[in-house]
């Protein structure tokens, strides 16, 4: 079916027939008007055909995923002169609202590939949402601006200190608008503490840790990963070698962004040692976005905490614990914190966090969460996710398809899917021949099943002819978890 776009200069349709349109979207009935079924917003048209600068021929735009979303973009248009008696406007946008939410609740029903719980309700707190909160300035010294949450903030702050073994009055911290603005944060503190120093990063790092080496003009060593995708330590070790004579700035991933690899801190601690790095010489970042704050509540796993020799820990707060927007928590210590902290005459405060303005909501939000799970639910969640990834598994494997779960992840890494209307249905991060899923408490055994089943259903038709195989993920995760032609004969 051709999708419809809503041409928002034509004219109005009378108010009834638009509140008669938003109560059968609402209700999950059908439209009445076609102009307002749910394609609108649901299907993803190809981008229309445009002109080349030259010589009038014709070409297709460029269709790259994820890009060109001005093929179905909402236009901003100007109110007509006769709006605020007739109504119409107010309507059509309340229509364009009401078909977004129908969108949100569909494609959440098929999300598996980025590590977002989608589970939860802060119906408590619509109260709040007709303030303008912000927590401008340092969390821990009050400002002229009295609307902000700066007593949720700190509450929040403490938990995550004690969660880390620091006490009070030897940190500082704040929440972040996202996890890249924690790895920011963390890596500019180790920066201010040794302007000389060298970045060391996994290759499978998160993306930010790259970005903060560019936006801070940083000397930077990409150290090389083992199999499950956590850092080689020998390599880590060759490098550091090299550069005896500079402060080491390190990266330490608590799971990696495609293999959910947790680094091994101890040993990371222990190359720096043996390379004759004292501990006056060496700062550590450690990026927990998605199982930082995950690995407190497994069994037996290693700890993080600032009893050993770390500076800084960053978790996201809209990954695991659910907030419904992107925020997270960072943490340092406070003898390091004078490196960067500046006063601020127009704030009457201080200020050492990277955006000036924050959202004051989201510590709110944190806030709600950690008060109503606690240690003893967080702890219930984790084994959740760890029962249900393993559960995943067990069916690919049992399924014959290639997947790789490491012992401390909830993401499951498999043979990517062949069809890319496939990938985006179920909307599932892939790199090479790489395919993941992040379980999460939203992820039920019952959605895990109803994907499987379209898994296994698909490929049956993708490799039906014995020309085309599916493809080899030895190098990837590891001939023992292949299950491709060549590797399943040999096993």
């Amino acid at each position: 079916m051709e999708a419809v776009i809503v041409d928002s200069n034509r004219a109005m349709v009378g108010k009834s027939a638009v509140i008669e349109s938003i109560s059968s979207a609402v209700n999950g009935k059908d439209a009445v008007d076609v102009r307002f079924g749910p394609t609108v917003v649901v299907a993803e048209p190809v981008p229309a055909v445009v002109k080349s600068d030259g010589g009038g021929e014709e070409k297709k735009r460029e269709i790259v995923l994820g890009r060109n979303i001005h093929t179905s973009s909402f236009s901003v248009t100007e109110p007509d002169a006769d709006d605020d008696s007739t109504g119409d406007k107010e309507a059509y946008m309340a229509s364009v609202l009401a078909r977004y939410r129908k969108t949100l609740t569909d494609r959440t029903k098929y999300h598996l590939g980025y590590p977002y719980n989608l589970d939860f309700d802060y119906g408590a707190l619509t109260q709040l949402q007709h303030f303008s909160i912000n927590n401008l300035g340092d969390p821990f010294i009050e400002s002229n601006y009295g609307v902000h949450s700066r007593q949720f903030e700190v509450g929040v702050l403490d938990w995550f200190a004690r969660l880390w073994d620091i006490e009070k009055d030897q940190y500082w911290g704040y929440i972040t608008n996202c996890g890249t603005e924690g790895n920011l944060h963390g890596i500019l503190v180790g920066r201010e503490v040794f302007p000389e120093g060298i970045l060391y990063a996994s290759k499978e790092s998160h993306y930010s840790v790259f970005k903060a080496a560019r936006m801070y003009r940083m000397e930077r060593e990409k150290v090389g990963t083992l199999l499950n995708g956590e850092i080689d330590c020998a390599d880590f070790k060759v490098k550091l070698l090299a550069n005896k004579d500079k402060p080491a700035i390190i990266n330490v991933n608590i799971g990696t962004t495609v293999k959910g690899a947790v680094d091994d801190l101890d040993l990371v601690i222990k190359t720096l040692e043996d390379c004759g790095f004292s501990h006056d010489r060496f700062y550590i970042h450690c990026d927990g976005a998605l199982f930082g704050l995950m690995m407190p509540f497994v069994k037996r796993a290693p700890k993080v905490t600032f009893k050993k020799p770390i500076g800084s820990v960053s978790v996201s707060g809209h990954k695991f614990v659910g907030c419904p927007m992107p925020c997270g928590v960072q943490l340092t210590r406070l003898e390091h914190i004078n490196a960067l902290s500046r006063n601020v005459e127009y704030l009457a405060s201080r200020d050492a966090t990277i955006m000036g303005s924050r959202n004051g909501h989201a510590p709110l939000f944190l806030w709600y969460t950690l008060n109503r799970k606690g240690y003893k639910g967080f702890q219930k969640e984790v084994q959740k996710c760890l029962r249900n990834a393993h559960y995943l598994k067990g069916r690919l494997i049992g399924a014959g398809i290639s997947a790789m779960l490491n012992e401390l992840s909830s993401t499951v890494v498999f043979e990517r899917p062949k069809d890319e209307e496939f990938v985006r249905k179920w909307q599932l991060a892939c790199e090479r021949n790489m395919a993941h899923v992040v379980v999460m408490p939203s992820v039920t055994v019952d959605k895990l099943d109803h994907f499987l089943d379209e898994l296994v259903d698909a490929r049956s038709i993708w490799y039906k002819d014995d020309n085309v195989k599916p493809p080899c993920l030895a190098s990837d995760i590891g001939s023992q978890n292949c299950c491709c032609p060549q590797h399943r004969v040999v096993s």
